[in-house]
């Protein structure tokens, strides 16, 4: 006898955006924070049927948003019969628990969000088990919100202490989890040092940037990884390492072999607890010899993108390392037409203009390409190589000063 297979499809969640647009915010930024909410949404498998923004000095402690604006999403969240709210922050578990009691819906914040897509997207042993350590130390202090149900189902006499007792329970066995997590960590991190010292010889170049600038294409442009590419936030949370020879443009000169490693992607408001289980696999951008960091020159606000990768740079110890920045997507920058507003504060560049501006002024070298059309590619070859040109010679100066001082 045949089986029956029954074809089932995943239902796609509804959902409504919250957030506040602070009086500390630049003009136009709140709708670009929501606007990234959304393709974060979209990415984690949800439909964003309406956003919510209020202007406010700052989250209220309670509610995060006021009472008259809750009230409002409400009152679509149940004529719309929406699954979720998504709030664009971390949302503390008292309020989450008042938001709840007010929409009547399932709550999430920016923070659980992101660790459901980095879960969604882990694929290797390493990634999975730093996703579910994030998760573990993101849910730990939450777990009463979680246990509220039992309140209703399981009061009166007899009963009562019920939830407390499978908090407690919940509690212990969450820190066993991640005691255990930390160490299975540990394991794998010791194994990656073994691996890395095997190329500790090589110059060694990683590539770093904001979520979905391009990375992983221009890893494959310059490897042939094969590394997924997807106009997805966080598509890649596995560091790959790809050994790269860039052939000379003299035949009496020697080709540029480096091995090139690609990283996962950062984002505004990253949760801290993804930062420090993923410091395993961001020791890949620690122990680089350069930095290759790529830019969205396309999207409005590059400018902060950078600077929340700097910051992220900073709080994993890779700050002072050398950097080649490499503005993306060439191909894509429009900028404004000269008879729409223009921010307060803010000037609108042609390309040509900005080639001149601060950014050709750096201390880092700079190079302008588009990793789709394979523009200027070469540049950055050359750029790369003239990294190596360096980082040998200090090598050589440094082997010289030892044996002086020997």
């Amino acid at each position: 006898m045949k089986g029956t297979f029954i074809e089932t499809k995943i239902q796609t969640e509804r959902a409504v955006l919250a957030g506040v647009d602070l009086h500390s915010y630049k003009k136009g930024k709140s709708a670009e924070y929501l606007d990234e909410l959304a393709f974060l949404a979209k990415t984690a498998g949800a439909d964003a049927l309406k956003i919510f923004s209020q202007k406010m000095e700052m989250p209220n402690p309670r509610t995060y948003m006021g009472q008259g604006k809750l009230n409002e999403m409400a009152e679509f969240i149940k004529e719309n019969e929406i699954d979720l709210a998504i709030f664009d922050d971390e949302l503390s578990p008292s309020q989450t628990r008042n938001i709840e009691n007010i929409l009547k819906c399932k709550i999430i914040d920016r923070s659980m969000l992101i660790l459901d897509i980095f879960a969604k997207n882990a694929r290797t042993a390493i990634a999975k088990t730093q996703v579910e350590l994030a998760r573990n130390e993101y849910l730990l202090p939450r777990l009463t919100r979680m246990w509220t149900h039992l309140d209703r189902l399981k009061g009166g006499i007899g009963q009562r202490g019920a939830g407390e007792k499978e908090i407690e329970t919940d509690r212990r066995a969450i820190r066993n989890s991640i005691s255990l997590l930390k160490d299975k960590l540990k394991h794998i991190g010791n194994q990656s040092v073994i691996r890395r010292k095997n190329r500790d010889s090589m110059f060694k170049v990683a590539i770093v940037g904001y979520t979905n600038v391009g990375k992983s294409t221009l890893m494959n442009l310059l490897s042939k990884a094969g590394v997924g590419a997807e106009d997805k936030l966080f598509a890649t949370l596995d560091s790959t390492s790809r050994k790269v020879v860039i052939p000379p443009k003299n035949p009496n000169e020697k080709p540029t072999v480096f091995i090139l490693s690609d990283t996962v992607g950062f984002i505004r408001k990253l949760p801290h607890q993804l930062v420090e289980s993923f410091k395993s696999t961001l020791d890949e951008v620690v122990e680089a010899d350069v930095l290759l960091h790529v830019v969205d020159i396309s999207h409005n606000g590059f400018e902060e993108q950078m600077d929340v990768v700097n910051k992220t740079l900073f709080e994993i110890g890779a700050a002072q390392k050398p950097v080649i920045i490499v503005f993306n997507k060439i191909d894509k920058y429009n900028p404004l037409p000269s008879n729409e507003d223009i921010f307060e504060d803010e000037t609108i560049y042609d390309l040509n203009l900005l080639k001149k501006s601060w950014m050709a002024k750096e201390n880092n070298p700079v190079v302008f390409i588009s990793s789709l059309n394979k523009t200027n590619i070469n540049e950055l070859k050359e750029k790369i190589t003239q990294q190596l040109k360096l980082f040998e010679n200090q090598k050589i100066n440094q082997f010289k000063n030892s044996n002086q001082i020997n």
